[in-house]
């Protein structure tokens, strides 16, 4: 009896520990989380989604697209490159001394060193940092993912399979249009894509007066209507579309820092 008592004791305790470490704990963590702030900038991330992506988020989650595409990038490290900002008063000495420095593809702590080696002849240098990995050799995205990308979904579709491309920057990297053609015909878009097609979320009707102005332009022969008719996004898909275009994570993070590329003049 004293036997029998002492294991259900023993497993009482143990599976109320496990549930307060892995279910109370994080759920108390995340809910306490608050926005984080922009690094090199007073802005907050991440920004509310509008009413209209909010819903497109729900579509999202009904039509499976978690099935096939991850909204979590990843990154293998950073590399660094030196810039020289200023020469400073003895710009020949500093100019001298960069044509023996390696000045990209450094690790922080060689980065630092340049750096300084730059301060003391008089000059002033940057650190630009950027992400590596496969990720973001493909142009997915410039940095990593973080917990604080995802604070207000619900729920979070991070997603395991990647029969489609990553979409945690989709927004950033595309546009409406392009978007609206690719739901209703991926290859159109794409020879190669295995995404189906989602036709139901557009209605093909005769054209009025005139052209509505959300209809599906430059569709190819094959899957453009019949002459007369047009493709029209249906309000889901265009729900769907400002859920796809609220998805990017192109700001530098404390936790995933980065140099945003300078704006072209």
């Amino acid at each position: 009896m004293k036997s029998g008592f002492g294991v259900f004791f023993a497993v009482a305790v143990t599976l109320s520990l496990s549930w307060l470490g892995f279910v109370v704990a994080p759920a108390v963590q995340l809910g306490s989380a608050k926005q984080t702030t922009v690094l090199i900038s007073g802005d907050t991330w991440p920004q509310q989604r509008t009413g209209e992506a909010t819903l497109g988020q729900q579509i999202y989650r009904a039509n499976g697209c978690v099935a096939c595409h991850t909204t979590q990038m990843r990154q293998d490290g950073i590399i660094c490159d030196v810039v020289l900002a200023k020469p400073g008063k003895n710009p020949v000495a500093v100019t001298n001394l960069l044509s023996t420095l390696k000045l990209s593809g450094l690790t922080k702590d060689q980065a630092d060193e340049v750096s300084q080696q730059i301060s003391d002849k008089g000059g002033t240098a940057e650190t630009h940092i950027s992400a590596t990995g496969p990720d973001i050799k493909n142009d997915w995205g410039v940095r990593r993912s973080v917990a604080a990308d995802f604070l207000y979904d619900a729920p979070v579709q991070l997603g395991n399979l990647r029969a489609g491309p990553d979409l945690a920057n989709i927004g950033a990297r595309s546009a409406s249009s392009l978007l609206m053609q690719h739901l209703y015909a991926p290859r159109s878009i794409n020879q190669a894509s295995t995404m189906p097609s989602y036709k139901f979320l557009f209605d093909v009707q005769k054209i009025g007066d005139a052209p509505s102005p959300d209809a599906l332009k430059d569709l190819p022969k094959d899957a453009a209507p019949a002459d007369g008719f047009e493709v029209v996004p249906k309000p889901e898909a265009k729900q769907l579309v400002a859920y796809l275009l609220s998805l990017h994570a192109d700001v530098p993070l404390y936790e995933a820092p980065f140099t945003p590329a300078a704006p072209k003049p």
